[in-house]
């Protein structure tokens, strides 16, 4: 089943064409990895997908009502400002926002947080943790959220390895499941090892959409980013490393 469609979808911000011609499906069980270089437009993507950016062609999402639409999509944006100083057992419970009070809330709440392995912090002012714990917080809030498709700007931006990992991870869990991810990545190593299709985007257009091994290669490695990597199977599973710039790139 689809769970999130784009047809043409264009973006123009100031008279400039940020996104032209956007066509993109994404299914149940697929964890997406957007890539491409600072600039291409996966932040626009992804905001105008949810609809909260205005853009020419359609999105699957516009034909819900804002309450559907929370109910079907959460959304971690790149921005990880948190206001108020929430306990963090509370922040995450506002996920459960557009259900309502619901006997499920408790329970979603608490799987949000043992994802994240925020036990020691439930109680802690969310404003006081480091700049890591408050994305882990967020990323659990939209855990909790519950929804057939996560959206995820930058995720693991800022996190150390091993939440880096463990988040990663907890996506392909839940794609595995039969929901769907869709996020914006710039680790392409860590988006090689979990995810399931990649899309790549250069000059707001996407440039390659397959399977890591598809899109990671030498030739568009060399087009879209200006690099070389090395990109290996090995019996623990892919492993993709950068080496250089290329030569007319420095």
């Amino acid at each position: 089943m689809t769970l999130l469609s784009l047809q043409n979808l264009s973006v123009v911000r100031h008279d400039r064409p940020v996104l032209s011609g956007i066509d993109l499906t994404v299914a149940e069980g697929e964890f997406v990895g957007l890539l491409g270089p600072n600039g291409a437009g996966k932040t626009t993507l992804l905001r105008a997908a949810l609809g909260l950016l205005p853009h020419g062609g359609a999105s699957s999402l516009d034909r819900l009502t804002a309450d559907l639409r929370a109910r079907h999509a959460a959304f971690m944006p790149q921005g990880r400002e948190i206001a108020w100083p929430l306990p963090v057992e509370r922040l995450v419970a506002l996920g459960r926002t557009p259900h309502g009070r619901s006997p499920a809330d408790g329970p979603a709440v608490e799987r949000a947080i043992a994802a994240l392995e925020l036990a020691t912090l439930r109680h802690r002012p969310a404003t006081e943790l480091s700049g890591g714990e408050q994305a882990r917080a967020l990323i659990a809030r939209m855990l909790a959220q519950e929804t057939p498709l996560l959206v995820a700007d930058e995720p693991v931006a800022g996190l150390d390895p091993a939440a880096q990992i463990k988040v990663m991870q907890t996506f392909a869990g839940i794609a595995a499941q039969g929901r769907a991810v869709l996020a914006s990545l710039h680790d392409l190593g860590l988006a090689a090892r979990h995810c399931t299709r990649l899309v790549l985007l250069s000059q707001g257009r996407i440039a390659a959409d397959g399977p890591p091994e598809a899109v990671l290669t030498p030739d568009t490695l060399a087009r879209v980013f200006g690099i070389t990597a090395l990109f290996a199977t090995t019996p623990e599973g892919p492993v993709f490393q950068p080496l250089d710039i290329l030569k007319e790139q420095q």
